[in-house]
Formats: structure tokens, C-alpha cells, sequence
């Protein structure tokens, strides 16, 4: 087991170096329940940070992984679109250079969604006019769930999250005989009682802060099941008897500190990584977090068909106007609006890209990564006057 925890001299917080481990205090820990919590969660997970990185589908790079790992937290991948292939060389560069905690992601599928080629026309000639022509063909095709299962129980990682849903439960016993302990992504009380009682190790609490797609399993109720962190963390916790992590809108160490005196043994930050060098996105995307307010973000559908919390951006505002036809079904929104991302994202034009932010953007600095989780942390010990 790697070591307990962190340590860090109780000295001058103002002069603490990021790359001084932390202490954890004993006194402490047997006084304050909420470090008592966490500890015991690190302890379990060979962390020296209750500190989880979001797994961003397409903005987590290995780098940004193994930064967070070799910084005592855990690092993630998203991998709703890879391929096995892409499983295995993300996690085994994670691997090779961080410590050896990640976690990988994977999205339970939707049912096949059902097909309306003029609406479908409709939404392709409304995207004509955001610099790529939409593709002659797009597809509802969705990853090959069995295949990336596979890779993920050949890769072993300590831990593999769900989100969309829950893992079947053959899927779930696979997992555990291959030692590897599974974590479901909820946004409400009700979906965290299924999650728990279908045996998830660990329950991440999604509250409606968070940037990125929501975590709903019914996908038509993602506007209706709109939950902020301080209610959902504490509900879910009195109502499950396994670890809880909280994420959405945790960017600084006053949001972390909150989340384990709601009752979190871990958070999730997302967000507050992306301005650092390891993420790597475009830097359009990058400079508009340092300046959005909570209110410049929103919840949309207009990538994916999937409703996801975003930068307000020019395409974000057209397609959810009166006139825009409604976005298609997921995945063919995502197929539809392919070539425009990806055109954007190669122009740094941050009007087409999907820029992914939570609530708290503005929090996050352009630092590298492993400073930050160091940081997030080092302010949500002095809120304990640790």
C-alpha cells in the first residue's frame, strides 16, 4: 500500500511549497470527521489526496492523468469514444508515468434512438453556417460497450466509473472478480439507492454545477433532475451506505473543504484543471474559463443530443433559440456536429467548439496540474485550521 497520507509541516500556510507533502494531523483526524472520512477513503484507495480528476471525454490527456496521480490524487479517463486500443495505451502511459491510481470512465449505452431523417436534414442545414459543412452521412453508431469492457479489465485499473446509467450486472461482476471497484455517477437521491443496491463501491454525486454532460439515466429528464451539490451531497449520503464523492462546481479549497463537512469522503474537480499546461486545450477555450461567471455557463444539448453544461458561446445561443429546430438524439447531434467541433477546435474558434465548463470556471488557474490539486488541498486543510 502506498503511503497513508500526506504529510506537510504545520508552519506558515502562506509559505508551504506545492511540493511539500501534508500532514495529517492525528489530532486532528480523531477530532474533525470530516478528515477522519477522508483519510480513511485515501487509505482504501492508496491516495494521499481525497482529490479525483474528472474524466473528461476528450480533455484528458495521459498527462493530465499522471500529473494529478504523482500529486497524491487520482487521475481519469473518459473513454466513451475510445477504442480498446485507445484504452489501453491511455491507461498504460498513465501508468508508466503517474502512480498508479486512475480511474477510467466508461458511458452505459442508450437504447437505440429512434430516427426522423427531416428533422435530422433540418439540423444539418442549421449547422451549414458554422464554418465545416455538416458530413453527407452521419451515424447513430455508439462505441462497442462489450469491446471497451474488455480493454478496461485488461488494463486494471484501481477503479472504473459509469455514468448514464448502471453497469449490467454480469459487467459488474466481471469487474469486481478482476479486483477492480466500481463508482457510479448520479444526480439524484433515487438514482443513487439503484446505484448502491446494484453494488457500486463508491457513489459520485453529480450536482447540476458541473460542466460537462450530466449524469442523468433517463436522458429526457436531464433538465428536470437540475440538483445543486449542497443538497445532493448530504441527501445521498444519509440514504446509501457506501463512500460518497462529490463533484460539480468544486474548483478551490473552500468548495473541497464543504463537500466533506456535507458528508463526501472525496471530491471530483474537472474545471479547475482545464487551464493547466498538461490539459492541453485550445487556448480560445482556456482564456474564456478565467472570465466566465456562473451565469455564462448553461446546459445544453446542442453537441450531442446529451444535455451537458457549457460556455455560452455564439453556436450554444443559436441552437437553443426559438427558431433553432431542437437538437437530434444522441449520438446522431454528436455525428451531426462532428466536423464543425473538430474545425473549430483546429482554429482555436471558440464559437463551434463544445467548451465544456462547470459553474465555477473562474476559479480555475493556469497552473500546472499537480500545483493545483496541492493547492485545493493545502486551502481545504487551513478551513479546518490544520
Amino acid at each position: 500500500m502506498p503511503e497513508s497520507g500526506p504529510s506537510m509541516a504545520h508552519a506558515d500556510r502562506g509559505s508551504r511549497q506545492m511540493d511539500t507533502p501534508i500532514e495529517w494531523s492525528q489530532s486532528a483526524r480523531h477530532s474533525i470527521p470530516a478528515l477522519t472520512r477522508a483519510k480513511t477513503f485515501c487509505e482504501a484507495y492508496g491516495l494521499r489526496l481525497p482529490v479525483v480528476m474528472a474524466p473528461m471525454a476528450g480533455a484528458c490527456p495521459p498527462a493530465l492523468a499522471a500529473a494529478v496521480s504523482r500529486a497524491g490524487g487520482m487521475g481519469a479517463g473518459g473513454m466513451t469514444g475510445d477504442t480498446p486500443d485507445g484504452i489501453d495505451r491511455w491507461a498504460k502511459t498513465v501508468r508508466a508515468s503517474g502512480n498508479g491510481a486512475f480511474m477510467l470512465n466508461l458511458w452505459v449505452p442508450d437504447p437505440p434512438p429512434k430516427r426522423d431523417p427531416v428533422h435530422e436534414q433540418e439540423v444539418r442545414r442549421s449547422l451549414e453556417d458554422w464554418g465545416a459543412r455538416p458530413p453527407e452521412t452521419w451515424s447513430d453508431a455508439q462505441a462497442d460497450f462489450e469491446a471497451q469492457c474488455d480493454a478496461v479489465v485488461a488494463a486494471g485499473p484501481p477503479v472504473v466509473s459509469s455514468i448514464m446509467g448502471l453497469y449490467p450486472p454480469d459487467v459488474v461482476t466481471r469487474f469486481r472478480d478482476a479486483g477492480i471497484r466500481w463508482w457510479a455517477t448520479v444526480t439524484t437521491v433515487f438514482e443513487a439507492e439503484e446505484a448502491a443496491a446494484a453494488g457500486a463501491d463508491a457513489i459520485i454525486a453529480q450536482g447540476m454545477e458541473a460542466g460537462g454532460h450530466r449524469a442523468a439515466f433517463d436522458a429526457a429528464k436531464g433538465e428536470i433532475q437540475l440538483v445543486g451539490l449542497s443538497s445532493l451531497v448530504p441527501s445521498i449520503v444519509d440514504a446509501v451506505p457506501v463512500p460518497v464523492v462529490a463533484a460539480g462546481g468544486i474548483a478551490d479549497g473552500r468548495g473541497v473543504a464543504s463537500a466533506l463537512v456535507l458528508g463526501a469522503s472525496a471530491v471530483i474537480v474537472g474545471t479547475a484543471l482545464l487551464r493547466s499546461p498538461e490539459a492541453a486545450i485550445p487556448s480560445a477555450w482556456a482564456d474564456a474559463l478565467a472570465h466566465a461567471r456562473p451565469e455564462d455557463t448553461t446546459t445544453t444539448r446542442a453537441f450531442s443530443g446529451r444535455l451537458g453544461r457549457s460556455l455560452r458561446t455564439r453556436y450554444v445561443e443559436a441552437a437553443g433559440a426559438c427558431e433553432a429546430p431542437t437538437p437530434a438524439p444522441f449520438p446522431i447531434q454528436r455525428s451531426l456536429t462532428a466536423t464543425m467541433r473538430a474545425t473549430a477546435a483546429e482554429a482555436n474558434d471558440l464559437d463551434g467548439m463544445s467548451a465544456w465548463a462547470g459553474q465555477s470556471a473562474a476559479l480555475a488557474r493556469a497552473e500546472p496540474a499537480g500545483d493545483i490539486v496541492q493547492r485545493i488541498w493545502i486551502e481545504a486543510t487551513a478551513k479546518f485550521g490544520i
